[in-house]
């Protein structure tokens, strides 16, 4: 999967910013922000409460779960900072931590974007059984529980020359995934990216791909390492935004694709790394898999498609956000003699 292709790219010259991954925003007016990246067990979860100016209703921030955006806890705060493991003492005395959202609301109404609250955990480890060619998860030997990892949730808009594609992440499926990907993203590895791969149709028919995050272009680089795949839950379906990687599992970098249909892509569930959907930019996602391509899926068009950057902005507040995009519908055919 994911094949390796021979691609020579023109040199593009561009200039990027390199920001840190962000604890609070300036883009929100008034939200919940976090301190401290990573906040050790039991040692205080330092953040910020910033009220909306001229808003008078009662502060709370409510821990949500992930997808359904349920209350699980809430509790009732003041503006300025507050120490979260105080407000919410189960953090450090549940036995099973998961993925939560901090969101701050006033009154009935949920303010800014929420915080990420992931669980710092020894994760599962994929190995390869190439005999029976599946993949076995095997679990570290000691898998502690050392703490939180907190930052402002971010949605990610991908301007290709296609036009600008956005992404919720998901990082309750695949937190380690989305945090490489948001921390290449905001300290620009993806700017003037080849597509160097598109796949509009398999030998069946189904649609299957497009490829990109090789500044190389050939179908090889890493942005000099890799990380394990994770155990991602997300099915791979149209829009859905997933790792490429080689044979060995555990050699996800840079590389991601978007998948082009269910039946295309149902094949890569639990084998590749889905960790974001689309939500808009389905025009561009159409134009894109029209590209011109060789028998390779390289594309042959002048100029070639291209990532020009990847923007982080505020996600909505958890739940508010549109629902990911679906696979248009092709029109009818033609009864035109």
């Amino acid at each position: 999967m994911m094949q390796r292709a021979a691609l020579l790219v023109r040199v593009l010259a561009a200039g990027s910013m390199f920001l840190p991954l962000v604890l609070s925003s300036p883009e929100a007016d008034g939200q919940l922000s976090a301190e401290r990246l990573y906040n050790g067990i039991n040692r205080p979860i330092a953040m910020t409460v910033a009220r909306p100016p001229g808003e008078t209703e009662e502060l709370s921030i409510r821990l949500l779960e992930p997808v359904t955006a349920q209350t699980l806890h809430t509790a009732p705060v003041k503006e300025g900072p507050i120490n979260l493991a105080s407000t919410f003492p189960h953090l450090w005395q549940e036995t099973t931590p998961r993925l939560v959202y901090a969101q701050l609301f006033a009154g009935e109404h949920p303010v800014g974007p929420a915080v990420v609250m992931q669980p710092m955990e020894g994760p599962r480890v994929a190995q390869l059984r190439p005999a029976e060619a599946r993949i076995e998860w095997v679990p570290q030997r000691a898998r502690a529980f050392t703490g939180y990892r907190c930052y402002v949730d971010r949605v990610a808009v991908v301007q290709t020359t296609a036009g600008p594609i956005e992404f919720i992440m998901r990082p309750e499926v695949a937190p380690n995934t989305v945090f490489n990907f948001l921390h290449l993203a905001e300290n620009g590895f993806y700017t003037d990216i080849l597509i160097h791969r598109i796949v509009p149709r398999r030998a069946d028919g189904a649609p299957f791909v497009i490829q990109f995050g090789d500044p190389t272009g050939t179908g090889v680089g890493t942005p000099g390492y890799h990380i394990d795949l994770e155990r991602s839950t997300l099915q791979h379906t149209y829009g859905v935004l997933s790792m490429a990687r080689s044979e060995d599992p555990n050699t996800n970098g840079s590389q991601v694709f978007i998948c082009l249909s269910r039946e295309g892509t149902e094949g890569l569930d639990g084998s590749y790394c889905a960790f974001a959907q689309a939500i808009s930019g389905a025009e561009a996602i159409a134009a894109l898999s029209q590209t011109s391509v060789d028998a390779q899926g390289r594309p042959t068009t002048d100029p070639p498609p291209l990532v020009r950057s990847i923007r982080l902005a505020d996600a909505p507040p958890y739940g508010t956000a549109p629902r990911p995009i679906t696979r248009p519908t092709p029109p009818p055919a033609s009864t035109d003699r």
